[in-house]
């Protein structure tokens, strides 16, 4: 085996030196703002220098990118704490998805479960290439000492490397439990205190960066195969699990019965003007939700399992598998509808949240789904995982890049001005686009109870603080930021 590092893998190395850098500075160092934009401009940057051409399954690859970048910009563009949340698990696994999917051969089904163990490979492959690469250049470094002690040498450094930040956090939190232990460790020599114990962990995160990028991204093109049968399995879909088509009809009528009989006992009311006698609007609202759950974690899955599992025996089998299936999906259509207007009455007379819009726009992604799997069901040659993966991945893009907090905003604003009615607080517990809405409100209606104090003590916060670091810029927080600190509040200037 080789040991000697070629030159064209040190200029690689230095190329994720540089990424790892830029990746510690982009999340660590502020609250994430343009510096995702930033540091995935660096990513792709030696993605693409280090591959040049020969991408695969580009159509589909393009589709990613984009969802990648319009989930990045909304970290610049918006300030929602949910989907703040979200994508930073989200975004690395779509960037590691698709820097997978473009470096595999053109043949690989990206549509099935083998893929996703092809990523969690690439992972361990890249992680084993560091290890490997971190060895010869501890060789090429001590070659001239002999082995014993070069391996003693190795051991010693990699006990540092892992004790130092250990000791680091212990400490600390030995000094915030124990003020004897604290006032001792203060006195220890001035020099303990001269190492930058922040610096230290920021180049520890920095070079693990460094060698994951470096290492997976060293591997990508690697061909290592999973075992043949395991392979063979998960490319054509097969399962351990079958169902017999009798059983499956059976299931299918006796669900399709007690659904039919509850949607047209449900009927009169499933779309009228009013209420179910005996409930309020929360139970009503509540009732429909849970309708929407039970279609989303039944007959969906259902659905799922027999389309995938079921083996069909004889033509008139077929047809009535078919049949079942087509009813199936049309009375979980009609729950959807019933459970969509519940929630819509319930807005009406509560106001908008984040969960209700979210739950509004699930309700539309699950029409979406179950009118393709009706399709699908008629259609035999279609694919559904592919569908799904790709709709999935289009509607959460799509909720990002709404500004699902200025829809909020918007709407209670104009309910507000229709029924007088309107809940500041939540309001104020939004990100800053939620202070824009009660600057709106104020501009409507500057008596409004509480209201100026609550502007008054958020003007006051952003008075205190100082603006972001540039790696946390977004477009939303100067706006807002810079229309709060112009209002004139004075009312509790003395207070």
């Amino acid at each position: 085996m080789d040991t000697i590092i070629k030159k064209n893998e040190w200029l690689f190395m230095l190329s994720c030196l540089g990424l790892g850098i830029l990746a510690e500075i982009s999340f660590f160092h502020a609250r994430i703002g343009v510096s995702y934009l930033v540091f995935l401009t660096g990513f792709y940057l030696v993605v693409f220098v280090r591959f040049r051409r020969g991408f695969n399954h580009r159509r589909i690859g393009l589709l990613i990118m984009g969802c990648i970048w319009l989930l990045a910009a909304s970290y610049l563009l918006y300030d929602n704490g949910l989907f703040y949340l979200l994508n930073i698990v989200v975004i690395p696994f779509l960037v590691l998805f698709h820097v997978v999917l473009i470096t595999s051969p053109g043949s690989l089904k990206w549509g099935k479960p083998i893929f996703l163990l092809r990523m969690a490979a690439k992972i361990g492959q890249g992680v084993a290439y560091s290890t490997r690469f971190c060895n010869r250049l501890f060789n090429q470094l001590f070659r001239n000492m002999n082995k014993s002690t070069s391996q003693t040498v190795k051991r010693v450094m990699l006990g540092f490397l892992i004790g130092i930040p250990l000791i680091g956090v212990i400490t600390g939190l030995l000094m915030s439990a124990d003020a004897v232990f604290k006032d001792i460790v203060l006195h220890l020599p001035k020099f303990i205190f001269d190492l930058n114990l922040e610096l230290i962990f920021r180049t520890v995160a920095a070079l693990i960066f460094t060698f994951l990028f470096f290492g997976i991204l060293q591997v990508l093109r690697n061909t290592r195969r999973l075992p043949i049968q395991m392979k063979r399995d998960l490319e054509n879909g097969k399962s351990a699990i079958s169902w017999n088509g009798v059983t499956a009809v059976t299931i299918l009528v006796l669900l399709n019965a007690v659904y039919a009989l509850f949607a047209v006992i449900q009927f009169t009311y499933f779309f009228g003007d009013g209420l179910q006698a005996g409930y309020s609007y929360a139970e009503y609202a509540r009732r429909g939700f849970f309708e929407l759950v039970l279609v989303t974690l039944i007959n969906w899955t259902i659905l799922i399992c027999c389309l995938k599992l079921v083996r069909e025996q004889g033509a008139k089998l077929k047809l009535v598998l078919k049949l079942m299936y087509s009813l199936l999906i049309i009375v979980s259509g009609v729950m959807l509808v019933s459970a969509y207007q519940r929630l819509s009455m319930y807005e009406a007379a509560y106001g908008f949240t984040m969960d209700r819009i979210l739950a509004h726009a699930f309700m539309i992604f699950l029409i979406v789904v179950f009118t393709y799997t009706f399709i699908r069901v008629w259609l035999e040659r279609l694919a559904l995982l592919h569908f799904y993966l790709i709709a999935g991945l289009m509607f959460y893009t799509a909720l990002n890049v709404m500004h699902i907090e200025q829809i909020i905003v918007n709407e209670n604003l104009e309910r507000f001005e229709e029924s007088g009615k309107i809940d500041i607080h939540y309001l104020n517990s939004l990100s800053y686009t939620g202070v824009e809405g009660l600057i709106e409100l104020y501009k409507m209606d500057p008596d409004y109870p509480e209201l100026e104090r609550m502007l008054y003590f958020r003007q006051q916060t952003m008075k205190n603080n100082p603006l972001d670091d540039w790696q946390s810029f977004n477009f939303t927080k100067r706006e807002i930021r810079e229309r709060l600190l112009e209002l004139e509040l004075d009312k509790y200037g003395g207070a």
